[in-house]
C-alpha cells in the first residue's frame, strides 16, 4: 500500500519519523506563502505528505491553490487556500487568524513569496526597487511577526522558515533590490532566531540557488543560456523544488530542533565557485 508520500509524488530520503503515526509533521499547522507554485507548491505537498494541515497562501489567479487543494486532499491530506497580500499587514494578519480559526493552532511558518523585476542598477525604476522590498523582505517580516504572536499564545514553540537565496551572500547585478532583500532577510533571521528562542521558536532560512520552477523555464529551455548557468554549478545541474521542500520538512520536524539562525544553502555549491583562476 502506498504511503501518502508515494500518492503525492514527494520523493524523500529516509528520515526520522513519529513512531505514532510515522509520519515527522503529524498534527502540525503550517501556512505556506506563495504556495500555489513552484518551490512553494513542492513544499506544501512535502509537508501535508508527512501529517501536517496547510493553508497554501496565494495572490491573484485561485486556480492553482484550488487544484493544489483538491490534490492534497484526494490523496488523504488535510489543506485549504487562502488569498493574502503578504506586502499588507492587514491580509497577513488575516492569513494568520484565518489559519488559527480553521485548524485551532500554527506551528510553521513557510516565507516563501517573493518577487523580482531585473534592470540595471543605473535604470532601475523606484516602483520596482518599493515592490520587491514590499513582498521579499517587508512580507518576510510582516508574517513572521504574525505567526510568531500566535506561536507564542499557543505555548507550543514552533518554526518559521525563511525561503531566501544564495544571493542574500552573493551579488547578482541588474538585481539589486532582491539582493537587497535577501541580504535584510539574512539579517532579520538571524536576530529573530536570538529574539525569539525563549519561546521555543526557530527561525532558519533555505538559500537556494539556480531551481527548476516557471521562472527560469525560458533559460533552461535556452541551450546557451542553459549552458552558461550550468557552468556556474559545480554540480552541473539546476536543482529541483522537492530538493528544497526536503530542507523545509526536516527543519519543521522535530529532528531540527537545535537548529536555529541557519542559513542553509542549496546550490550545487553554485555560491563557492569561484571560476578558473
Amino acid at each position: 500500500m502506498k504511503s501518502l508520500l508515494e500518492v503525492l509524488g514527494v520523493r524523500v530520503e529516509k528520515a526520522e519519523i513519529s513512531q505514532e503515526t510515522g509520519l515527522r509533521l503529524a498534527d502540525k499547522v503550517a501556512i505556506v506563502t506563495g504556495g500555489d507554485t513552484g518551490i512553494g507548491r513542492a513544499i506544501c505537498l512535502a509537508m501535508a505528505g508527512e501529517g501536517a494541515k496547510v493553508v497554501i497562501d496565494y495572490h491573484g489567479d485561485r486556480t492553482p491553490a484550488t487544484a493544489l487543494v483538491k490534490q492534497i486532499e484526494q490523496a488523504g491530506g488535510t489543506a485549504c487556500a487562502i488569498a493574502a497580500d503578504v506586502s499588507k499587514a492587514q491580509d497577513v494578519h488575516e492569513l494568520v487568524d484565518a489559519a488559527m480559526q480553521r485548524y485551532g493552532r500554527l506551528d510553521i511558518m513557510v516565507n516563501n513569496a517573493a518577487f523580482e523585476e531585473q534592470h540595471p542598477f543605473l535604470e532601475m525604476p523606484l516602483e520596482t526597487y518599493e515592490r520587491v522590498i514590499a513582498i521579499a523582505l517587508t512580507g518576510v517580516w510582516l508574517c513572521a511577526q504574525s505567526a510568531a504572536r500566535a506561536m507564542v499564545a499557543g505555548g507550543r514553540g514552533g518554526r518559521i522558515i525563511n525561503i531566501s537565496s544564495i544571493h542574500e551572500d552573493v551579488a547578482m547585478p541588474t538585481n539589486a533590490p532582491y539582493c537587497a532583500a535577501k541580504g535584510g532577510v539574512r539579517m532579520l533571521a538571524r536576530t529573530l532566531a536570538v529574539e525569539l528562542a525563549q519561546y521555543g521558536i526557530t527561525v532558519n532560512n533555505v538559500c537556494p540557488g539556480a531551481i527548476a520552477t516557471p521562472i527560469n523555464e525560458k533559460i533552461r529551455k535556452d541551450p546557451e543560456k542553459c549552458e552558461e548557468l550550468l557552468d556556474e554549478i559545480p554540480m552541473r545541474r539546476v536543482g529541483t523544488p522537492e530538493e528544497i521542500a526536503a530542507m523545509c520538512v526536516y527543519l519543521a520536524s522535530d529532528a531540527a530542533g537545535y537548529v536555529n539562525g541557519a542559513s542553509l544553502f542549496i546550490d550545487g555549491g553554485m555560491s563557492k565557485q569561484s571560476g578558473s583562476l
